[in-house]
């Protein structure tokens, strides 16, 4: 081979190596995990048995490293609690799971992106610092009614 050759693939060896590493390092140093959030599970027909979702809404929590957790129950066309209010400022672990098929769940002008699944719990934690009015949108094509499926956020003073 010729001495030119085998810089040109240490340098291409050498840049894998590298950006791989930049790749590494910087998803243990943001708090990255491979694993997916939804990997609880709960049978669909017993959501309204379980403990949490039970009783959808805003529940302030002591001990946790949020303030808040949000509990949603997902269905056709619709999010449980239609409306919700959260103090500015507050960290808030959002718990989602839907009753029948697979739904989007986005907040709008937030970075708030899920997919809830019949079955799977999907969590998402957000701390809400700016005061105002977010929609939350089915994103995932669900039916006749996807159109029409929002909720609404509202961010408050304390």
């Amino acid at each position: 081979m010729h001495k030119l050759e085998k810089i040109w693939l240490g340098l291409g060896m050498g840049s894998l190596v590298l950006f791989l590493g930049i790749i590494f390092v910087s998803a243990l140093h943001n708090g990255h995990e491979p694993i997916a959030s939804g990997r609880e599970f709960i049978a669909p027909e017993l959501i309204d048995k379980d403990e949490v979702f039970s009783k959808p809404g805003l529940h302030k929590v002591e001990g946790k490293d949020w303030d808040y957790e949000l509990v949603f129950v997902v269905s056709a066309f619709n999010y449980n609690p239609g409306k919700v209010e959260i103090p500015k400022g507050s960290k808030v672990k959002i718990i989602a799971t839907s009753r029948d098929v697979v739904h989007g769940f986005e907040i709008a002008k937030t970075n708030v992106n899920m997919m809830v699944e019949p079955g799977h719990i999907s969590t998402f934690v957000k701390t809400f610092n700016k005061k105002g009015e977010y929609l939350l949108l089915c994103n995932e094509y669900c039916g006749i009614g996807h159109a029409d499926m929002k909720s609404n956020i509202k961010v408050v003073d304390k």
